[in-house]
């Protein structure tokens, strides 16, 4: 097996590749990556991945034709670029603009595989269009060679689904609501979380959020959810099971020493947290109290991924807050 490359995710010399549309979820795409960039001084890459439609008139039957529809989608993408740039102070050289006709996700992907990130907004769909049909985000992560970041819209397609529910099940004519637990901090101030496991995959993640955290100011928290099983054998119960306190102490070093492995920089403002819960359950959780979850892309590939899950899909489809899929 190939060993998977540690990376250098401090060194933000790259450029941030952004895809945009036109939807509401690409724009807030947009707004993070010029955000981290006027941080950061790196470039802004909006990518622009068009195709034929009928929306657009005749169907082009010359090269003349082509040009001129070529012409059409970079000065859209010029206007939307403008219209989000009003709040930021960035120097012209570090925005780029990227269009042509390709689908979104070829275009992101063959423009983004020396980036620092890929930046994509998370489409309005409930969960089980996204399982059924995939989505831009969920083939990015799976293909990209570099970090996926998916930015979550205040707006939420699965809460009137859960109220419905909550109503058709309650035998009276009350209006029921579902209500989500949630942080009173502002998103803004809540802590970056990483969720590791020990592996490279999950060490590449490590550095991406301490980066991430460093950038922002944030509290940086590594997050193990663990099982008996991903323990291995533990001192004096190789053929017991251990208490849970013994246990939740091994998990607790497991980490500790990952950390210390990774050498991360000295001011980011490093927490540990080990949780006796499934990965895809704790992380979950913790993206309604976290302003950012990072994640590695271990797991299933193919149609087990598809049709059996995998941590970072749980994560990307049910998380409350930003993602990023760490390669």
């Amino acid at each position: 097996m190939a060993q998977t490359q540690i990376h250098d995710y401090a060194a933000l010399t790259a450029d941030i590749v952004v895809g945009i549309d036109g939807t509401t979820e690409s724009f807030a795409a947009l707004r993070w990556a010029l955000r981290q960039a006027e941080i950061t001084g790196q470039t802004v890459n909006a990518v622009y991945g068009w195709s034929y439609s009928w929306d657009m008139g005749p169907e082009p039957q010359t090269e003349e034709d082509e040009q001129k529809l070529r012409t059409r989608a970079a000065n859209q993408l010029r206007e939307w670029v403008d219209s989000a740039l009003d709040n930021f102070d960035l120097a012209d050289e570090q925005i780029r603009l990227t269009s042509f006709k390709s689908s979104g996700s070829t275009a992101l992907l063959d423009i983004g595989k020396n980036a620092q990130q890929i930046v994509v907004g998370r489409r309005t769909m409930n969960k089980f269009l996204r399982f059924i049909r995939g989505s831009l985000s969920m083939s990015l992560a799976e293909e990209a060679l570099v970090p996926v970041t998916v930015i979550r819209t205040s707006s939420d397609e699965d809460l009137t689904v859960q109220d419905e529910i909550a109503n058709a099940l309650t035998p009276d004519d009350q209006v029921y609501r579902y209500e989500r637990p949630t942080s009173p901090i502002p998103r803004t101030s809540r802590p970056i979380v990483v969720g590791v496991d020990g592996s490279d995959y999950s060490r590449n993640a490590l550095l991406f959020a301490a980066s991430l955290a460093r950038i922002h100011n944030a509290p940086l928290h590594v997050m193990y959810c663990w099982q008996y099983r991903d323990l291995g054998s533990i001192e004096g119960y190789e053929t017991a099971v251990p208490p849970m306190k013994v246990a939740q102490e091994f998990a607790e070093n497991k980490v500790r020493a990952m950390v210390e492995r990774a050498q991360l920089p000295e001011d980011v403002d490093v927490h540990i947290d080990t949780f006796h819960i499934s990965a895809g359950k704790g992380l979950v959780s913790a993206s309604r109290y976290a302003r950012h979850i990072v994640v590695g892309s271990r797991g299933l590939t193919g149609l087990d991924a598809h049709f059996l899950g995998s941590v970072s899909k749980q994560v990307l489809n049910s998380a409350e807050c930003n993602v990023t899929i760490v390669h």
